[in-house]
């Protein structure tokens, strides 16, 4: 669903679409503002339909026409009141230039305007033949009013004149669409206009053609003429109707009289020049529908590109509205939009039509098209515009009107004709009607002596009034004489001040002239540098995008081999670390071994040696007596000694150590790394759940937890900790571990233990003191030391020292 500010049906009439939409632009337009109205549309929705018209019923452009003409009708000026000048502006000139240049237009041999007393071309006779008799109230009546028409196409984002009259060369060859020459009879393509920006920064269509036009007949003749040479050129350029966008522009010039209400007031200042714009927009399209193929795919991309660079605008000004954002909005992307980029920035009023076709095939582009025009209502660009103030007194075109009549009834109540000579004759009647009256002259009588002398009176006071008058007359001919001289000499010094100061401006405007030319100049060189810039940073961007997607995919590259790394180093460190635990415990075991099968080589050598010795320091051959050893060796001596391990030690049977809390579930946690010990006490937990690595499921399952823990005491032997704990259920549905107590497994090698021999009688003497108790070392004269560091095993040294 879709809201808009007006919804016409199938079955509405032009009249009432026009009077919604199209009245107020041209009401705006006769109060000197300027107006914008597109038509936008799928192809093939009507908006040339809406435009135009058809026969008997026309659209919004005639009707536009007729209102505007029915409105300024009797107030318009005559042909070349109002010039327009090549920068986008308008000059006013008076009646006898004006007249001057229709007679020099006249006298060209080029087409003439087309003048509204010729016949209409049956053709779109019934489009304008509008019965409405629409029109603006209210018009300003001290104004004099021109209107110009030109009619412009879009084209591949190039801009064509469709009233320009096409050169005409019957010697150089035409090109045509197959590369190949044609000689006479086909025109030229027309050559592109440039877009370029006036002294109030509006935009506008450098060379175009612009028709001064006095009815509507008259305009849409033009407009008619435009769109013939239209389908020409479309035909020789591969275009169809649809395959640009069209401009019809209206421009309208107004001017106030002058106090006396004669003449058109010669002010630049006090001209207004307003603008109405009907664009007939090309239909968006998709080319895997239409299927085009060359210059139909190129053409509809151009399309396409140009209505989405105005949809971009458009989403930027309302973000910059709604948000208060600074965004700057492309309107340089298009030709389109570029061209009414003041309308946007709201030097005027914008509305749309927008064209709908029920067809199903266009569901996709119509709902986007909808979409857009929607967005488009929230913008708001209009703005008020200030006219100059003339400073006149309103009415006086009908005063002087009214003044005229009554001088010329006045004058036909006189009987007189109404030129110079009547005017003449009149004041020569009332001067001779000042003179006394001249008395009767008839002589009846010879004596008569009265007649003539009051004749010969009158006569005298005739002369001397006469005299009178021409003496006062010449005095006043001298004064007059005098006066005009001190005016010719005032306005022969304004004359020369005046002709000064047009010498100064004349300078003055050729410096700005050649300014403006340098500045054109520096212009189009700049829009060449933008243009080169524009396509170097499209280059460049691209480039970017490229290096940031291939630099994200190396980086992500490196992270996976960095992690893949650390779990090698993590594994290598574990493995290492087994391996080292393994063989450390190897070499304790070999070096306990050989630790062991050397002390009891040590201790066969004692027994001999004292065996020895006692045959030796016998003093009687008596029967001998068992040895000190052997009687050591009846008696049962306890020694602590650690198992022999290997194949050649004797089966132990292994004691386990049992908790003192063993009635309970428990969690045995021993870690991969965890190494057995062939030490006689092992703990042993019954009923308890051996985990590698601690999980929630095993602790739900039981109430105390139990830790292995093995490190290398300062000895060299494993220290075994049993960290026990109890567990309990926490808020949140977990499991927690509160450590109580921590239990310690340590063996340790019996070395520097010293030994006791049995004497041969209970008081011995003195010398054999050292037989009593000896130790390992006084055995022998070497002895076996193991120190940190030996070769024989990790954390051991063996070292010979005499005694």
């Amino acid at each position: 669903q879709y809201s808009f500010k007006e919804v016409f049906g199938t079955l509405v009439v032009q009249k009432e679409l026009f009077d919604v939409v199209a009245k107020p632009l041209v009401e705006d337009l006769i109060r000197g503002k300027n107006g914008l109205l597109f038509t936008y549309g799928v192809t093939g929705s009507g908006k040339t339909h809406t435009m135009t018209g058809s026969p008997g019923d026309g659209g919004l452009l005639p009707r536009c026409l007729d209102m505007i003409f029915n409105s300024i009708g009797p107030f318009q000026a005559k042909r070349f009141v109002f010039k327009l000048d090549d920068k986008n502006g308008v000059d006013v000139q008076g009646e006898v230039d004006a007249l001057l240049e229709r007679q020099k237009r006249d006298a060209m041999p080029v087409p003439k305007t087309p003048s509204g007393k010729r016949q209409i071309d049956p053709e779109f006779a019934d489009m304008i033949n509008v019965q409405d008799h629409c029109k603006v109230e209210e018009v300003d009546e001290d104004n004099v009013y021109s209107v110009f028409v030109s009619y412009i196409e879009i084209y591949n984002n190039y801009i064509y004149d469709l009233l320009e009259e096409a050169p005409f060369e019957p010697i150089k060859p035409k090109w045509n669409n197959c590369n190949t020459p044609v000689r006479n009879g086909d025109l030229i393509p027309p050559q592109s206009k440039l877009l370029r920006e006036d002294q109030n920064h509006n935009m506008y269509v450098t060379g175009c053609t612009e028709v001064e036009v006095k009815s509507t007949e008259e305009a849409f003749e033009v407009f008619w003429r435009g769109q013939k040479k239209r389908r020409i050129a479309n035909t020789q350029l591969n275009r169809e109707s649809s395959r640009s966008h069209s401009v019809f522009i209206i421009k309208l010039a107004q001017a106030p009289l002058d106090a006396d209400g004669d003449n058109v007031l010669q002010e630049k200042e006090q001209i207004t020049l307003s603008q109405l714009s009907l664009v007939d927009l090309a239909g968006s399209e998709r080319t895997n529908r239409t299927k085009a193929e060359g210059n139909r795919l190129r053409e509809a991309g151009n399309i396409n590109q140009s209505l989405m660079t105005l949809r971009t605008c458009i989403e930027v000004l309302r973000e910059n509205q709604m948000y208060g954002t600074n965004k700057m909005v492309p309107y340089r992307d298009s030709k389109l939009t570029h061209l009414f980029k003041n309308y946007f920035d709201g030097e005027g009023k914008v509305r749309m039509i927008v064209c709908v076709n029920p067809k199903a095939e266009d569901y996709e582009e119509s709902l986007q098209v909808m979409r857009f025009a929607e967005m488009t209502q929230e913008v708001e660009v209009a703005r008020p515009v200030d006219r100059p103030l003339c400073g006149l007194t309103p009415g006086r075109r009908f005063r002087n009107q009214a003044f005229r009549e009554e001088l010329a009834r006045k004058l036909e109540m006189r009987g007189g004709p109404v030129n110079g000579e009547a005017e003449e004759q009149f004041a020569s009647e009332m001067f001779l009607q000042n003179f006394p009256p001249l008395p009767s002259c008839e002589l009846l009588d010879v004596n008569d002596d009265q007649t003539l002398p009051k004749l010969i009176e009158v006569l005298e006071n005739r002369h001397k009034l006469r005299q009178m008058l021409s003496e006062e007359f010449a005095k006043n001919v001298l004064a007059f004489k005098t006066m005009l001289q001190e005016l010719d000499s005032s306005v022969l010094s304004k004359e020369n001040y005046i002709q000064g100061k047009l010498s100064e401006k004349e300078k003055t405007i050729a410096g700005q002239k050649t300014e403006l030319e340098r500045l054109e100049k520096k212009i189009k060189t700049l829009e060449y540098k933008i243009e080169i810039l524009e396509k170097t940073t499209t280059i460049y961007e691209e480039d970017k995008r490229n290096l940031q997607q291939e630099l994200e995919s190396k980086s992500q590259k490196l992270q996976r081999q960095a992690s893949d790394k650390r779990r090698l180093e993590a594994r290598l460190q574990g493995m290492v670390a087994e391996t080292t635990m393994k063989w450390e415990k190897e070499c304790e075991r070999r070096v306990a071994a050989k630790q062991l099968e050397m002390q009891n080589k040590l201790w066969v050598k004692d027994e001999k040696l004292k065996q020895l010795k006692a045959i030796v320091t016998e003093p009687k051959p008596e029967k001998p007596e068992r040895p000190s050893r052997e009687r050591d060796r009846e008696k049962p001596v306890q020694r602590s000694v650690s198992p022999l391990p290997g194949p050649t030690a004797p089966p132990v049977r292994l004691r386990h150590r049992r908790s003192r809390s063993a009635g309970e579930r428990w969690v045995d946690h021993k870690p991969p790394s965890h190494l057995p010990t062939e030490t006689v006490l092992q703990p042993h937990v019954p009923h308890a759940i051996t985990v590698a690595a601690a999980s929630e499921k095993a602790l739900a399952k039981c109430d105390k937890y139990m830790l292995t823990h093995q490190e290398l005491a300062s000895d060299g032997e494993i220290e075994t900790k049993l960290i026990k704990g109890d567990v309990f259920k926490t808020r949140g549905g977990g499991q927690a571990v509160q450590f109580t107590e921590i239990e310690t497994l340590k063996q340790e090698s019996p070395t520097g233990r010293k030994r006791r021999s049995s004497p041969s009688n209970p008081d011995p003497p003195e010398d054999a003191a050292d037989s009593e108790w000896t130790d390992v070392e006084t055995r022998c004269s070497v002895a076996v030391e193991m120190r940190a560091g030996s070769a024989l095993g990790p954390g051991y040294q063996h070292h010979a020292q005499p005694k």
